[in-house]
């Protein structure tokens, strides 16, 4: 037998390191998708602070000429605007560093636990102080009402968070066994990402603050700041309780898998980011709206629904025999 030559040794080597620099890459860039995730956080909750500080400028009256903004309520507008913005952003990063890390088999722990932290405070505490400083934080009867909003917003979206790390590292002994189906198609819990892009999603569709709005009349009822305010508290309320419920969310996983003509797809993504780059302010509400809507929609249809348990019983036990192991 032949043995190996210096060279073909050599490049041996060389291709195990090349394989070994290219496997700790691929583990590194869902790692820096997630970082971009922080950073998104991070810049989102300075950007709230700088609208606030402008804010601290205009008088909150209502003689305040709402044609020609007064340039510090501009400069806080533009402020609020960037910090929905970028929590937009940071749902994008966040969808892609799981997409990638399951696209390369690179997920990990230390991966699950630095995503975790980077929702806490892309899809916690960014949106709240957001909420708070564009919304319900300006109106004097809601401030310390809002406070405890926003710090319920936050927890619940913890909670949500660790009950999905926990059931990420099933089963375990003391749990009940999970069913595949359910876990691959759906959420339990509105997902924290969701209630984030939720609140982004107001503010970027009128990013004038709440406390400064004008007044309008709805079939005879005079609706001021106060009651937006108002809305927009009870609001995130409800979007903190959903997180921590036992709703089924689409997980949307399965989009675009099996499909026999991507090009269908293709069309499809295209046209969402045309519509998105024109048209963002409605799309995005829309789209929020319609995803948030869903899963208490099919929670109302299955209790309203004709129940078939019995039909189905006689059915089943048509087809087999009764047992002492079945019977209940």
């Amino acid at each position: 037998m032949a043995g190996r030559t210096p060279n073909g040794a050599l490049d041996d080597v060389q291709a195990r390191r090349l394989r070994r620099g290219f496997r700790k890459g691929v583990f590194v860039i869902p790692s820096l998708l997630t970082t971009a995730n922080i950073f998104c956080g991070f810049y989102s909750v300075m950007e709230s602070l700088a609208g606030i500080k402008a804010l601290a400028l205009v008088p909150l009256s209502r003689s305040i000429d709402f044609v020609i903004d007064p340039g510090d309520l501009r400069m806080a507008t533009e402020h609020f605007d960037r910090a929905a913005v970028v929590i937009g952003f940071a749902a994008l990063f966040d969808l892609l560093d799981g997409r990638v890390a399951r696209m390369t088999n690179s997920t990990s722990e230390f991966g699950l636990e630095l995503d975790s932290i980077a929702d806490v405070i892309s899809f916690g505490v960014a949106p709240a102080v957001l909420a708070f400083a564009w919304g319900y934080g300006q109106v004097p009867d809601l401030h310390n009402v809002g406070w405890a909003a926003s710090f319920l917003f936050v927890i619940c979206g913890a909670l949500r968070l660790a009950r999905f790390n926990v059931q990420a590292r099933r089963p375990h002994s003391n749990l009940p066994p999970k069913n595949p189906k359910i876990d691959k198609k759906a959420f339990v819990g509105m997902p924290i990402p969701v209630g984030a892009t939720m609140i982004a999603s107001i503010t970027h569709f009128s990013p004038r603050p709440l406390g400064y709005s004008a007044d309008t009349h709805l079939w005879s009822l005079w609706i001021g700041s106060q009651v937006y305010s108002t809305a927009l508290l009870i609001l995130v309320v409800f979007l903190a309780f959903l997180m921590i419920s036992t709703l089924r969310y689409s997980s949307l996983k399965n989009i675009g898998v099996g499909n026999r003509n991507p090009r269908i797809l293709i069309i499809g993504l295209a046209l969402v980011v045309i519509l998105i780059w024109f048209y963002s302010r409605w799309v995005l509400l829309i789209v929020s709206t319609v995803y948030v809507s869903h899963g208490v929609l099919v929670k109302l249809w299955s209790l309203v629904k004709p129940r078939r348990a019995g039909t189905a019983h006689s059915e089943i036990e048509l087809d087999t025999k009764p047992s002492p192991e079945v019977r209940s």
